[in-house]
């Protein structure tokens, strides 16, 4: 039997394949460069530009200007009556740690034990998460992820939960999405609580001042014990010898804690937290953020002194305590502003996340001037973990995470219309969006 034929058809049709896949994947390919031009241009660098032009390259923001020359073979997206931005940067949340909330298989929130200092957020980020898409269609484009905050469900973990990953919303992998594997520790700031809720019979306890501050210091005294550890090991396996130190995880990873080459990121609310753990990083030597902050403005001299930055939540909340103005959270931005102190908006979430557009915006309504709003949510967060050379401003030679909008990018009836990612023009479709066209489509009810 002749086999020429069939071999020869065979080899055809490979071919045929071959060169179908390859034109398949040219027509697919993403364009090298892009240019956004007619816009009104947010650079927040400096001035507006009106009827501006920004042009990206290679991932990178290549060009902004007036008069800006589109390179050969970008794709122009037509901003003509649409304003640019930088993208939005939430800088705490739990986003690609926790999907949902009721289901526990899906939650990689916090861990157990006290104290994991070795853990890392972005080995647990889930980058297939509904959550990541939904969120960027509001405009955000990076993120942090802080494990074991008590952001989702209102569970939080441990003392020191981990370290916080900053990473875009957009990518195959965590390796492709990754901007920064570790941008702070996290601190869940121990607090002196005579009344705790029992989930066992759902009833408050009661329990003596004398035993809740004996707690308190357990637990101080406990933190100061792994720091100080940590610096003999430092000191131990700088002497090189394996006979000094036997390796150990946890304190390994303090080590850039103790030496003030990775902040920590302290989660306090209260007034007298909030001094305590000052105080105690201030002793300790170490860079601190504090986060949250439900009552800095009642320690704004200290913050300013000691030029402590704080990340900000929810502003859309109602006060803890019985006593505080109802207020209080929206106007507190303005009065962090007066004061002085930098800060930066962020949701401490993961649902919610993408309403960090609009916990700035209502703090407009209450004093804090717009401009500086744009910051917090762009601009500022970058800048207190060490990223503000790559992102927060569109300028030349920083990371292509672009928004362009049809309005205030602050109000909540503004749409979002192009979003760039490492420089990609990157999809807006997401869950609500396909339920939403879903339902839009179902036939009308017949009588």
């Amino acid at each position: 039997m002749n086999r020429t034929p069939i071999i020869q058809r065979f080899c055809v049709a490979l071919l045929g394949c071959v060169l179908l896949s390859t034109a398949s994947l040219g027509q697919n390919a993403k364009p090298a460069a892009y240019a956004i031009k007619g816009g009104k241009v947010f650079t927040l660098a400096g001035a507006p530009i009106e009827n501006g032009t920004v042009v990206i390259r290679d991932g990178k923001i290549a060009a902004v200007g007036a008069n800006i020359e589109i390179p050969a073979g970008a794709q122009v997206i037509d901003a003509t009556g649409l304003e640019v931005y930088p993208g939005m940067f939430d800088a705490a949340t739990q986003i690609g740690l926790g999907e949902i909330s009721q289901v526990s298989a899906t939650l990689d929130v916090t861990e157990l034990g006290n104290y994991n200092p070795e853990l890392v957020a972005a080995t647990a980020v889930n980058p297939a998460s509904a959550y990541i898409p939904v969120t960027r269609a509001s405009g955000i484009t990076e993120v942090i992820a802080a494990p074991g905050t008590a952001g989702f469900d209102a569970q939080g973990g441990g003392l020191i939960t981990g370290q916080a990953s900053a990473f875009n919303l957009a990518g195959w992998t965590m390796e492709d999405m990754q901007l920064n594997r570790s941008v702070a520790m996290v601190i869940n700031w121990p607090s002196i609580q005579t009344r705790t809720f029992d989930f066992a019979t759902f009833s408050i306890k009661e329990k003596a001042y004398s035993d809740a501050k004996k707690e308190y210091d357990k637990s101080v005294n406990e933190l100061s014990d792994w720091l100080n550890r940590a610096r003999h090991y430092a000191q131990a396996k700088e002497k090189g010898s394996p006979a000094l130190y036997e390796r150990d995880l946890k304190l390994e990873s303090l080590v850039p804690v103790v030496q003030g080459k990775l902040p920590v990121l302290v989660i306090a609310d209260d007034e007298r937290d909030i001094r305590n753990a000052v105080e105690f990083c201030t002793k300790q030597n170490l860079k601190m953020i504090l986060g949250s902050g439900a009552e800095a403005w009642k320690v704004k001299d200290l913050l300013k002194e000691k030029k402590i930055p704080i990340i900000l939540g929810p502003t859309e909340r109602i006060p803890d305590k019985e006593d505080t103005p109802y207020d209080k959270p929206m106007t507190q931005p303005s009065e962090l502003f007066a004061a002085g102190i930098p800060f930066a908006f962020s949701s401490f979430g993961t649902s919610f996340s993408r309403r960090l557009p609009q916990y700035a915006g209502a703090s407009v309504a209450y004093g804090l001037p717009h401009d500086e709003a744009l910051k917090a949510v762009m601009l500022n967060a970058a800048q207190i973990f060490g990223l503000g050379d790559q992102l927060g401003t569109l300028e030349a030679g920083k990371l292509g995470n672009v928004i362009v909008t049809n309005g205030d990018p602050l109000e909540i009836q503004t749409q979002v219309k192009y979003l760039f990612i490492k420089g990609q023009l990157t999809s807006l479709a997401n869950r609500h969006s396909d339920f939403y066209e879903q339902y839009r489509k179902r036939p009308k009810p017949t009588q």
